[in-house]
């Protein structure tokens, strides 16, 4: 019902800035909340930061939190991550999620997924 593309990964510097964004197409009015998870070669599906779409719940991670924004516009059914002072942990291939509930920081109770954007970051 619901389709997630991400774009706007790529390979950047130390200390240099990215935005990702999710466009979500189909019934978009069944999902309530929207996040942004990475996973890095090796390791676990991490959480990052989410948003529901009246855009007044909104949730980060520690590692992330004053670096990193996300924002929506509903009207384009669009969920973004402005990604600024990048870091080579941050590396991972980016995913974005769609939830029925309330926001989360589980990825297991997202219910759709993107394909992914990598992001690679330089040291």
């Amino acid at each position: 019902q619901v389709q997630l593309v991400e774009s706007g990964g790529g390979l950047v510097q130390t200390g240099g800035s990215l935005r990702l964004s999710c466009a979500a197409s189909g019934r978009t009015s069944s999902y309530n909340a929207m996040g942004w998870f990475r996973q890095a070669p090796g390791k676990e599906r991490d959480f990052v930061a989410t948003i529901n779409w009246n855009g007044d719940s909104i949730l980060y991670a520690g590692s992330v939190k004053g670096r990193f924004t996300i924002s929506r516009d509903v009207a384009k059914n669009t969920v973004y991550l402005q990604m600024n002072g990048l870091k080579p942990e941050d590396t991972a291939v980016y995913y974005c999620a769609a939830r029925r509930g309330y926001t989360s920081n589980d990825p297991t109770t997202y219910d759709y997924w993107g394909q992914g954007t990598q992001v690679t970051v330089s040291s």
